[in-house]
């Protein structure tokens, strides 16, 4: 399927102009480091680089870190000599959101590049500015001709293997850089918030991995403090400062961002943490996640507090980002029959009924931070995601996914498509009424991909309650191999404007397209 004509990605002056800035800035693995020059003269810098998030035909949010408190100021142009350039006056960032802030745009014209840069002022004085810093994004296109492409992807500094200077750090984020997508869906599980990062790590085969290490990332994090370290962590590596300065991000969470396999209410039985009640951690990690990345529903927005949000890219895709992790029950072995909480929570399956039902896209991709089918064990007899391994009827969490699939069918929700990451391998799914036990629904696929930096892991057993088979999966034989020892893996989807075809490709670090799937629009199941 022919790509669309896209702007050449490496060689975008004001992409490297700002990326250079924040090279210089962070040579020191230090979470706080300012480049010396400007701390001298008393300017604020833009060390940690920029990001835009939740991008549609209209509007999108830029990000900003200050090392001081500065008033952030955005410039948008349709050229790289930003002639004619609309101003664009941001917030005052201080140490009450560890000087991080963003802002919005408005009134875009859609489906066009959009070259931005970011400058910071003095408080007290606003011709004492900091060096700017540039990054680029397109809006979504206002016509379906367009096509969309884009990554999906999750999983990053897990396991204790973080960003290794000997390798180049995060390369996979200078790789999907290069195939120059309208954005990145990372799946969840952008930190590893109860992960620690050691020095250095022996191989099995006596290698060394070696990592860049911070004060926060060597406990768990408890603190606020300890989760905005975490969340700083990865943007030490200048892959994903450059990645971040040209694609434009839909960020969702899941459970390393607070704690492994964390759900409300949960009192830790786990002598690392002095803070026991898990209710306290997400407030903090919330607060932490919404200072570090540009999410529409975290910043005021008329959507609320929260990460559940529709992103609309265009006549073609609309997003429908979950939260399967703030509203869900207590894992259990997930056999009662009646659970109206369930993995989404009563409120977020209305919401996303109610927005299904009314979106006139193309293409529905629920972009779901746990698989559906896959059993995701958490300890001897519970469970953490949907599935608990019992073939028949659905029971526990089933009973709302089951609900949510019937009212897809009877409503007649076409082009539904289901994207995730979490188990660090890559499969595709296919669930089919007739090999199920739970029938009263159309067909649909399930594609997994993911780690980008963390270790990999043997594949989950399937459960048949929703007929899946699994007609891809590569997945190592051992737990935890190295991303030294085996590529990033990453997902594209790419949209043709002419046909409507959505095509799925499964890559890995390296170029190689390890599995692909056309779909075909307007169908209920497929």
């Amino acid at each position: 399927m022919p790509y669309r004509p896209r702007i050449p990605s490496p060689d975008r002056r004001t992409v490297l102009r700002g990326s250079l800035v924040a090279t210089a800035a962070l040579t020191l693995p230090a979470a706080g480091a300012a480049a010396p020059a400007f701390a001298r003269s008393g300017r604020p810098h833009a060390a940690w680089g920029v990001q835009v998030g939740d991008v549609t035909s209209s509007s999108a949010l830029v990000w900003v870190r200050s090392d001081r408190p500065a008033r952030m100021v955005v410039e948008t142009s349709a050229t790289e000599s930003f002639r004619r350039a609309r101003t664009w006056h941001g917030p005052l960032l201080g140490a009450g959101t560890d000087f991080t802030g963003t802002t919005p745009l408005y009134g875009l014209p859609p489906g066009k590049q959009v070259h931005y840069r970011v400058t910071l002022a003095a408080p007290d004085d606003p011709r004492r500015t900091g060096e700017p810093v540039y990054g680029t994004f397109r809006t979504a296109p206002a016509r379906r001709r367009d096509g969309v492409r884009f990554l999906w992807s999750g999983d990053i500094a897990g396991q204790g293997w973080g960003i290794n200077p000997d390798i180049g750090g995060y390369r996979v984020y200078d790789e999907m850089r290069r195939l120059d997508p309208d954005f990145f869906l990372c799946s969840g599980d952008n930190i590893y918030a109860d992960g620690v990062i050691e020095p250095s790590v022996t191989l099995p085969d006596g290698r060394v991995w070696h990592n860049v290490t911070t004060q926060e990332k060597a406990k768990v994090a408890e603190t606020l403090a300890d989760y905005r370290g975490n969340f700083r962590y990865n943007l030490l590596d200048d892959n994903l400062r450059r990645f971040n300065a040209q694609v434009p991000s839909v960020i969702q969470w899941d459970d390393h961002e607070v704690r492994n396999n964390w759900y409300p209410g949960q009192i830790l039985d786990d002598a690392r943490y002095s803070e026991k009640n898990v209710d306290v951690l997400a407030a903090r990690s919330t607060q932490a996640f919404g200072e570090y990345f540009p999410v529409s529903t975290l910043h005021g927005s008329a959507g609320g507090d929260r990460v559940h949000r529709v992103v609309r890219h265009g006549p073609l895709l609309d997003l429908f980002v979950l939260d399967m992790r703030t509203f869900r029950n207590a894992n259990s072995p997930g056999r009662q029959p009646d659970d109206a909480t369930g993995i989404l929570g009563a409120e977020q399956l209305a919401w996303l009924e109610r927005e299904l039902s009314r979106s006139r896209a193309v293409w529905k991709v629920i972009a779901a931070d746990m698989p559906l089918g896959l059993v995701v064990a958490d300890g001897a007899t519970d469970f953490e995601a949907v599935a608990q391994g019992d073939p028949g009827a659905p029971l526990g969490r089933e009973l709302q996914i089951a609900g949510l699939l019937r009212f897809i069918k009877h409503h007649r929700i076409t082009g539904t498509v289901w994207l995730t990451a979490d188990v660090h391998y890559t499969s595709a799914q296919h669930y089919a009424p007739e090999r199920a036990a739970f029938k009263d629904f159309a067909p649909f696929w399930e594609f997994v991909t993911g780690p980008l930096a963390a270790g990999q892991f043997p594949s989950n057993a399937l459960d048949g309650t929703f007929g899946p088979d699994q007609v891809f999966v590569q997945a190592p034989d051992r737990a935890n191999v190295s991303p030294m020892e085996t590529p990033a893996l990453f997902g594209e989807v790419d949209i043709d404007g002419d046909s409507g075809e959505l095509t799925v490709r499964l890559r890995e670090q390296g170029g190689s397209v390890l599995f692909s799937k056309v779909l075909q629009p307007g169908r209920v199941g497929q």
